[in-house]
């Protein structure tokens, strides 16, 4: 099955650049490509892609504002942030409002095609500048959790049980407690109040 891929970038040659880079490739389907905002929820409204390709700097609005507004209407769109910034602030923000991933303008076609396939299942990427960033400004290696498990994370400091948990968010206990799960394996909890202390840290609760 292929992934349907869109793009958001206000410079013609990136959109190009990145458009003939994947031509041909026979699990890519270019489904086009908007250069502001406003463009790409208009064509959001006609069609859905599998993955947005999502520029930072927009003319009419920023990526990571766009990021959030496209993930509260369209939940299922993966996005990445592609961006020549490689600060840790302006990835934690892409990340935070619902970004599935980061890549660098500078990635090679395999990387590209790495982050899209990874994003497009439903996972995490992260390049190495990005991921080096945020481990360099924070001092240890980032947390990712997706906007499910931060939903569950929430819900968890706020003392529901796991049924309480699936009864609010309309999903199955055993779906909260895989969620549970993978919140202590990533923060290295060893149980749920030290998962609460690590996340408080991080400053994600």
């Amino acid at each position: 099955m292929k992934t349907r891929l869109f793009i958001v970038d206000d410079h013609y040659m990136v959109i190009e650049g990145i458009r003939s880079l994947l031509q041909g490739e026979k699990d890519i389907e270019w489904m086009g490509h908007a250069m502001n905002a406003s463009s790409c929820l208009a064509f959001l409204k006609r069609q859905e892609p599998d993955v947005i390709l999502m520029d930072i700097n927009l003319p009419d609005k920023s990526g990571i504002d766009l990021c959030k507004e496209v993930k509260a209407l369209y939940p299922a769109v993966a996005i990445l942030g592609l961006s020549t910034f490689n600060q840790q602030p302006v990835i934690r923000n892409m990340m935070d409002n619902g970004a599935s991933g980061y890549v660098l303008k500078n990635a090679t076609k395999e990387e590209l095609l790495t982050a899209i396939t990874i994003v497009a299942a439903g996972k995490t990427f992260l390049s190495f500048e990005a991921a080096q960033s945020l481990r360099e400004t924070g001092g240890e290696a980032p947390v990712i959790i997706t906007r499910r498990e931060k939903e569950v994370l929430r819900l968890i400091s706020e003392g529901l049980t796991n049924a309480e948990i699936a009864e609010k968010l309309f999903i199955s206990i055993p779906t909260v407690n895989t969620h549970r799960k993978s919140l202590i394996e990533k923060f290295n909890a060893t149980n749920t109040a030290m998962l609460i202390t690590k996340a408080m840290k991080r400053g994600i609760l």
